[in-house]
């Protein structure tokens, strides 16, 4: 990957970056009471009730990753799997099989939900608490993603890919406010309030035809020239086929900017690695770029995130 085209920019300096994130910043627009579920109050019961009338086949497309337990460029903390107990017992009926789970999921294998506490910029998470104080070695007291609940509403897919007329887009590239508008035009959809937003880039066809590499390196993304857009649209939820952040990073400084601009400074939650081919291709059959989508992540009092395995509902 060493050789890799880089089409990134146009880079940001840490100071113009800085003044992006106040000037976005939604911390004002919630009540004590709503401000730790951010973006996902514009999810509203009229929202959910819409977004469940875009079910008409009920076809149901799945979006989470396969439990990956095998080390390698793009997995370097492998999720546990193991029996706890086979049902070997003689004389005792029922016999019984158990197994364990675990995973360290805040990583580039695993189908996650990032809560706004995971992400602070200069020691601040979204609403202005800071992270050294509320966030221990027990988990944190802001923001977290037991406040989340299920999320039912719009997904839009943004497949950059079928756009640019390719199989995928090449790590490295950036998607632009001024792509997603002209993905409007061409696929027949406008973002609007409490959508989750989902960047196709053609990440796992890539992985699957040329094999893997480290995505923390290089991957297709979000420029921050975006989330003015996102901001404008009150969009709820982003997420992405990678992080959803362009690597490398076009901001001097700061290695993830758009986690930066969209925890702690939008409240939205954001979906990381989703398996995106089957959707788009649903979505493609249907031509149709929209649908229900319901996400429900674990309830973690003082968690971070959450595995999560989003769904498509058509």
């Amino acid at each position: 990957m060493t050789d890799q085209k880089i089409n990134n920019g146009p880079a940001v300096t840490f100071n113009d970056f800085s003044s992006l994130f106040q000037s976005l910043k939604s911390w004002n627009d919630y009540t004590p009471d709503t401000i730790e579920r951010g973006a996902l109050n514009y999810i509203t019961s009229e929202v959910t009730k819409s977004a469940t009338q875009l079910v008409t086949t009920g076809e149901i497309v799945t979006m989470g990753l396969a439990w990956n337990t095998v080390v390698g460029p793009d997995n370097h903390k492998p999720a546990l799997h193991y029996m706890s107990e086979i049902g070997d017992t003689p004389n005792e009926e029922p016999t019984c099989n158990k197994d364990f789970i675990g995973v360290d999921y805040h990583g580039k294998a695993v189908s996650h939900l990032d809560a706004m506490t995971h992400i602070a910029f200069q020691d601040t998470l979204f609403g202005g608490k800071k992270s050294s104080t509320v966030v221990n070695s027990t988990g944190s007291a802001w923001a977290t993603v037991d406040k989340l609940g299920p999320i039912v509403t719009r997904g839009v897919i943004l497949d950059a890919a079928r756009f640019a007329g390719k199989e995928w887009i090449e790590p490295g590239t950036a998607i632009h406010a001024d792509d997603i508008l002209a993905f409007e035009k061409k696929f027949g959809f406008m973002l609007g309030q409490g959508d989750c937003v989902l960047l196709r880039s053609g990440h796992f066809a890539r992985r699957e035809k040329l094999g893997v590499w480290d995505p923390s390196d290089f991957s297709a993304g979000f420029h921050v020239d975006v989330m003015q857009l996102f901001k404008d649209r009150k969009i709820s939820v982003i997420g992405a086929d990678g992080d959803s952040d362009v690597r490398p990073s076009p901001v001097a400084g700061v290695g993830s900017p758009i986690h930066v601009l969209a925890l702690p400074g939008l409240g939205i939650p954001l979906l990381d690695n989703l398996q995106l081919e089957a959707v788009a291709q649903k979505c493609a059959e249907l031509n149709r770029w929209i649908f229900n989508i319901v996400v429900a992540p674990l309830n973690i009092p003082r968690g971070t995130g959450s595995p999560v395995n989003p769904i498509a509902i058509f």
